[in-house]
């Protein structure tokens, strides 16, 4: 069972998402609830193993998501952490990440999605709405690149931004007119000169270091 924790101020999105994650065949488990950020660090202080993926949402009183991700990915790594708001402004998108998110979930999302992200994200990939997705995008392109940045390719920068899009390596090829084994030699490159451990640290990399600018 994957083991989560939901943390928002309004008990009826928390009784709402509980609904979704806890039908049969989902193999979810809710093992806890909190109304804001310190509520959420307590419960995993006295609870310590006990929690795989941690939804919250964004805007809360007390301590809000980003400060709370932020923390938890410090004292609690093993922690994932998913964001699930209905804010969609660029700006979030990236202070979440930044933070530590693996996962950026907006709350009109259907069951489907909100499951699909959870078990992406507890397979140590990551997951993105495609709201949000588009705000990272908008935000990159008013951005210049950082010039320690290291240097890549045009077209691992095409493979990269496929990437974000959640496409697969059979769908990338097709969209490239290049093969499957072009497509995991790219991937296999932009690991090694990023030094990202998982597809989701790439992502990451490239987030923080506006890597879809001359795109």
């Amino acid at each position: 069972m994957i083991k989560v924790l939901l943390v928002d101020d309004h008990r009826l999105i928390r009784d709402g998402i509980r609904f979704y994650l806890e039908k049969d065949g989902h193999d979810i488990s809710i093992v806890g609830e909190a109304n804001d950020g310190k509520q959420a660090l307590i419960f995993l202080e006295k609870n310590p193993g006990e929690v795989d993926i941690m939804l919250t949402d964004i805007s809360m009183p007390e301590m809000n998501g980003v400060e709370l991700a932020t923390e938890v990915n410090k004292s609690f790594p093993s922690v994932k952490i998913i964001a699930l708001t209905m804010i969609k402004d660029s700006q979030y998108v990236k202070q979440m990440l930044q933070a530590g998110a693996s996962g950026y979930l907006l709350k009109n999302a259907r069951e489907k999605e909100i499951v699909d992200a959870v078990k992406t994200v507890y397979n140590g990939e990551s997951y993105y709405a495609q709201e949000a997705t588009k705000a990272i995008m908008d935000f990159m392109s008013k951005k210049k690149q950082d010039s320690d940045v290291v240097a890549i390719s045009k077209r691992e920068k095409e493979v990269l931004r496929l990437i974000i899009d959640e496409l697969s390596n059979q769908e990338i090829a097709d969209k490239l007119f290049i093969s499957i084994r072009t497509v995991e030699a790219h991937k296999r490159n932009l690991m090694e000169k990023t030094g990202s451990k998982t597809l989701a640290g790439l992502v990451k990399y490239a987030i923080n270091n506006f890597l879809f600018e001359d795109l």
